[in-house]
């Protein structure tokens, strides 16, 4: 059975390309974009196998 591993990072809009590619690169996977808790931001939620 897969075990993964998840993780929530805050996008910044002017990098957000930057920052999921980054995490890309890491063996993340981009799960959902929801609003932040401001209301105002972005938060990704992001998951990768558990090794």
């Amino acid at each position: 059975m897969t075990k993964w591993e998840y993780s929530t990072i805050p996008l910044i809009i002017h990098a957000t390309k930057q920052i999921l590619d980054q995490w890309g690169d890491d063996g993340w996977e981009l799960v959902q974009v929801v609003p932040g808790p401001d209301g105002k931001g972005l938060v990704a939620y992001l998951k990768r196998e558990k090794n």
